[in-house]
């Protein structure tokens, strides 16, 4: 179908192998700007075969990946793919447990990319580690409109290095910090 421009699979059931399926379709498909996969199980190996998708896919604007069990393998092949599309402005995978190295590779990918707009790492289990990367990453990024990192306790240090990032940086426009252990400290780097 050439002209369906939204697909929201929320919670069907959809599998590692349902994934890949329809990363194959994606890779021909020019018209699905949303996809919403978020709720189902499809681990690493359906984020790999998504990602390879958007490697060519060049429509697909909103990718929904909340609570699929994805995990550092899953985040690294989807910097990847970041790396070089064009076309992905929004970017949810909230409720997965991201470690360090996962982050780490996606904060390369911000580097280099300049589509996306909108990141949500929400309870990804981000560290302070993994702020500072992110907050590294900023620095140069040109692109990023808004980032939620709500519900990991980077506290205070992360949240530091993210204000340091917030000098330099001119297209983050909202940050959301809810549940991250912010104290006074922080609130007054962020102030600063």
């Amino acid at each position: 179908n050439q002209s369906l421009e939204k697909l929201d699979l929320w919670r069907t059931g959809l599998s590692a192998e349902g994934a890949s399926a329809l990363a194959s379709a994606l890779r021909v498909n020019h018209s699905l700007k949303v996809l919403n996969i978020s709720g189902n199980r499809i681990s690493d190996a359906g984020v790999s075969a998504l990602a390879g998708a958007l490697r060519v896919n060049q429509s697909l604007e909103k990718l929904g990946l909340g609570s699929t069990g994805l995990s550092a393998e899953g985040a690294s092949a989807l910097a990847s793919a970041l790396r070089v599309n064009h076309s992905l402005k929004k970017l949810n995978i909230r409720k997965n447990k991201i470690p360090d190295a996962g982050v780490s590779a996606l904060a390369g990918a911000l580097r280099v990319n300049q589509s996306l707009e909108k990141l949500v790492l929400t309870s990804t289990g981000l560290s302070a580690v993994g702020a500072s990367t992110l907050a590294s990453a900023l620095c140069v990024n040109h692109s990023l409109k808004e980032l939620n990192i709500s519900g990991n306790m980077i506290r205070d240090a992360g949240v530091s290095a993210l204000a340091g990032a917030l000098r330099v940086n001119q297209s983050l426009e909202k940050l959301d910090l809810w549940r991250t252990g912010l104290s006074a400290e922080g609130a007054s780097a962020l102030a600063s």
